[in-house]
């Protein structure tokens, strides 16, 4: 059972210890009907894909798409194709540490919460037999791994996820956020040409059309699966007190208690969330929504349809990052 998970910057050791908490997890294509991944057929994952076995005679119950018309024929008997599941397949881990990520008013910030989703997605995967790698990418770039399926592998793109989100400070860089996150997913599409499991995990601060384009192209011929990490405040700001907004080296104190002051800074918050959610939704991609206000994994367990409910959480976090 995790103990006091670090708010804004979790170590290595708690990222390697959530292999414990992916038990009874999975991405695969067959879900619990309460799974976001068992939705509509535009938006499931298609899951592992099929080799050709053998062909054999049909049997009462026999899926009759598989009907080889021509074999049949052929040796005047019904025969069917039998296929075999791919006994694993690669699954790449996009992973945002970003300026944009060092964020949180409830339980932790979003960068601290996007790690450890990282970490359950990785052994999740690596649990179920598939080759784990990933991309990390922050404001000065992006670090590719390539899947193996090694648990060193796992360990390895997790140390860069804590030393990328260990590096996030209050005076960090002021970058263009769709910079970043174009550039990690041009970088998924190069390493994942077909038949791979793409997680991506963010704020998707900066989306734009060209993300709904990269994120098309990648949900073409791979299972493309959207982790959205937001901070409540995005739907509501306090109605009292006083908040400081920063970015990089620059700070403003704002009145969210003054209409005039809060409204449009509501306004704002609200809207960009809604917008990348209905981005996301154009893109087709299984969009599971994770705030920082609760448990990570208990959300994720609800998500995949392992539980009816999340608990609530209390708790603080400092710092706020417009």
């Amino acid at each position: 059972m995790r103990r006091d998970p670090d708010p804004v910057h979790p170590p290595l050791a708690e990222l390697i210890a959530l292999e414990a908490s992916a038990v009874g997890l999975s991405f695969t294509a067959r879900q619990p009907l309460s799974s976001v991944l068992a939705g509509p057929h535009g938006s499931r994952l298609r899951g592992r894909g099929l080799d050709f076995a053998e062909l054999r005679r049909y049997v009462a119950g026999d899926d009759l798409r598989r009907l080889d018309l021509r074999a049949s024929l052929r040796y005047g008997k019904p025969l069917v194709r039998a296929y075999t599941e791919e006994r694993d397949r690669p699954a790449l881990i996009v992973v945002d540490q970003r300026m944009s990520m060092y964020f949180g008013s409830v339980l932790a910030f979003k960068c601290a919460v996007a790690a450890r989703l990282a970490a359950l997605s990785a052994w999740i995967a690596y649990r179920g037999g598939d080759r784990v790698g990933g991309l990390v990418f922050d404001d000065q770039g992006v670090r590719a791994f390539k899947p193996l399926r090694s648990r060193d592998r796992v360990r390895a793109l997790l140390a860069e996820v804590a030393r990328a989100n260990a590096a996030l400070s209050a005076d960090g860089p002021d970058v263009p956020a769709a910079h970043g996150l174009n550039g990690a997913l041009r970088g998924a599409l190069a390493h994942a040409p077909h038949d791979c499991l793409v997680c991506v995990i963010s704020d998707f601060a900066g989306a734009d059309e060209d993300t709904l384009r990269t994120l098309r192209l990648l949900a073409a011929h791979n299972d493309v699966l959207a982790m959205l990490v937001f901070d409540p405040m995005a739907q509501q700001l306090p109605r009292a007190g006083r908040m400081v907004v920063t970015q990089g080296e620059l700070q403003l104190e704002v009145a969210v208690g003054r209409q005039r002051e809060r409204q449009p800074l509501a306004d704002f918050f609200s809207g960009r969330l809604q917008q990348v959610a209905q981005l996301l939704r154009r893109s087709r991609v299984p969009l599971l929504s994770i705030d920082t206000a609760q448990d990570e994994l208990a959300q994720l367990r609800r998500e995949l349809g392992k539980q009816a409910t999340a608990p609530g959480a209390a708790g603080t976090a400092a710092g706020a990052q417009a």
